[in-house]
């Protein structure tokens, strides 16, 4: 892992705070750039930054400095959380860096926004659904109100409204959200799921299609026991199959 050998390389990681160490653990990628690079006769030093994406969606940064002043000329590597420690623990190296005949100093410091969206799009994919949070808030009396409005005659029946007496916390998220043409008019699609927790720890959810692809462009609800169903109205009343998604 990079993190690692970044750390394990390092003469002083162990002045790093701990949080910040912690906080690389959930490091999910990263990007090195040379930020600049010095070099005279016989020494020469570098400097990387190495920015990395983490879980919560930040990002942090570590600064490496990689010369050859120790001991037989070896090559050493320092880590500094900060861009200004780690220019002050360069600018305190043997001064055979400031012959100036010798010096040359190149700036390849790259742009961290530009780091940053490249990390962003090698991650890109799905968002994990987030869990359900669900709120003890009249919730049967909720679910009474849902099915009541429901106007579609296939509606869920007696037997679901039975269930749902016993919900005491629901949770309700949109799912789907557009606006068709439909016939030549302009009709907008909604799609609701109700997600209720019910005294026997099960849980089971309702879901409602609120639109406005009627003859008259009023609203109307529609309520069914599954996504699919769901969906499938959804289609239906757009009278084209396959553009709701």
């Amino acid at each position: 892992m990079h993190v690692e050998r970044l750390l394990g390389r390092a003469l002083n990681s162990f002045d790093l705070p701990d949080a910040l160490v912690e906080r690389l653990d959930s490091a999910l990628a990263h990007a090195s750039s040379l930020h600049s690079s010095h070099h005279s006769a016989a020494l020469h030093r570098a400097t990387y930054r190495h920015t990395y994406l983490l879980a919560d969606g930040s990002s942090l940064t570590l600064w490496e400095l990689v010369h050859n002043t120790g001991r037989d000329a070896l090559e050493q590597h320092e880590l500094y959380a900060d861009e200004t420690d780690v220019r002050l623990a360069a600018s305190r190296l043997p001064v055979g860096f400031s012959e100036p005949e010798d010096d040359v100093d190149v700036d390849f410091d790259a742009d961290l926004d530009a780091d940053l969206e490249l990390l962003g799009a090698l991650l890109a994919r799905p968002v994990a659904p987030a869990p359900m949070l669900y709120v003890p808030d009249d919730s049967a009396d909720h679910a009474r109100r849902v099915l009541r409005r429901a106007e579609n005659g296939d509606r869920p029946g007696e037997a679901v409204a039975a269930r749902l007496r016993g919900a005491f916390a629901h949770h309700i998220k949109q799912v789907f959200g557009r606006q068709f043409s439909v016939a030549g008019k302009d009709a907008g699609f909604t799609l609701y799921e109700h997600a209720f927790l019910l005294l026997d720890g099960s849980e089971t959810s309702l879901w409602e299609v609120e639109h406005t692809a009627t003859p008259d462009g009023r609203h109307m609800c529609e309520v069914y026991e599954d996504e699919h169903s769901a969906r499938e109205a959804m289609e239906l009343r757009a009278r084209v199959r396959g553009r709701v998604r």
